[in-house]
């Protein structure tokens, strides 16, 4: 029974991608479609296109082989613009390896631009 789509999809990705597999496929939603076209920017995922069931709709998501980790942040941090750098220690194995997934009032985007922007946000993910 699934309850928590961020993590059953970077579940999925992790998995998948430990098995060595070119492609997985997850449940779809705005979240993950946001999610997954960041991840796909930064060039941890190729293509990701969707599929129609006639239900919820699912996404195909090709694997390049490049991701060494990654997983949703429970319970979901607040994140305030001065706090970033403290969860970035906290998830990533070091300066520059890997992104902080936010969700911010601009949108779903890297602590890197929310750093940019000067933002804060809601801690969804990591990848690295």
């Amino acid at each position: 029974m699934k309850h928590d789509l961020i993590s059953d999809i970077f579940t999925t990705i992790r998995n998948a991608e430990a098995l060595g597999k070119k492609e997985c496929i997850v449940p779809a939603s705005n979240l993950a479609k946001n999610i997954l076209k960041i991840m796909q920017k930064e060039k941890y995922i190729g293509e990701v296109s969707y599929i129609e069931d006639g239900k919820g709709g699912k996404l195909r998501i090709q694997l390049l082989g490049k991701i060494n980790e990654c997983g949703a942040v429970r319970p979901r941090f607040s994140a305030g613009k001065d706090e970033i750098i403290k969860f970035e220690k906290r998830f990533l194995p070091a300066a520059d390896i890997g992104i902080l997934i936010l969700s911010t009032s601009q949108g779903v985007m890297t602590h890197k631009d929310a750093k940019k922007r000067s933002i804060g946000g809601v801690l969804l993910g990591y990848v690295y």
